[in-house]
């Protein structure tokens, strides 16, 4: 599968806010958010400021894009996804920012065991987290309630994992899942609840982007 390998601050600068795909870089004075706030190109700057009204589409647009970018999913893939929510119960845009918040990429991130998405992602390609006991290599798989995700053994040997199990607790640790750090393992302990989703998402209108 093809994934997106440019420079991530051009993304949350054509979304004009923060998506923290770098971690803690996102929160310096280095962001590009920060330094030019403004949609990447020759005309981003010019630009900025023609479009001072938005169709009700690049409206819904923008915020699939966003929903993507933040999750870091393949269009056909979220499409699935959204086709998954839909066949559920409950409400549609609800179950599918519940459906990619129990990625295990993100999982792994909420965990305190990456500083961003890609960086979980690349940890669980490479095969250091099991799930339930199984080593595990697909960062789409998804994490159920009761499901337990720890670091492997041989893993743990590592530099990177020594001086994550030295650091402090897990930080930012949503309600619905559990971290022992110490261990370097989590729990999934139920279905997050939409205040506990940080990602500063409009679901609705991407609801209505796929309802056209």
């Amino acid at each position: 599968m093809s994934k997106y390998i440019g420079p991530v601050c051009r993304l949350c600068r054509r979304e004009g806010e923060k998506l923290y795909l770098k971690g803690a870089r996102c929160l310096s004075p280095k962001c590009a958010i920060e330094k030019r706030n403004f949609p990447p190109g020759q005309h981003g700057k010019e630009g900025q400021f023609r479009r001072n009204r938005s169709s009700d589409y690049l409206l819904q647009l923008r915020e699939k894009q966003k929903a993507r970018r933040v999750y870091g999913v393949l269009e056909a893939q979220f499409h699935r996804y959204y086709k998954q929510a839909l066949r559920s119960r409950g409400l549609t845009g609800q179950v599918l920012l519940q459906i990619l918040e129990r990625r295990l990429d993100n999982v792994v991130y909420r965990l305190g065991f990456a500083a961003n998405r890609a960086q979980a992602r690349n940890l669980v390609t490479h095969g250091h987290f099991n799930v339930n006991g199984r080593r595990t290599d697909v960062p789409s798989l998804t994490i159920m309630p009761g499901d337990v995700i720890e670091v492997r053994p041989g893993s743990q040997r590592r530099p990177y994992f020594r001086d994550l199990k030295a650091g402090d607790e897990a930080r930012g640790l949503p309600a619905w899942l559990s971290a022992d750090l110490p261990s370097l393992s989590g729990k999934v302990l139920r279905l997050p609840g939409r205040e506990e989703i940080e990602a500063n998402l409009n679901e609705q209108l991407i609801v209505e982007y796929y309802s056209r």
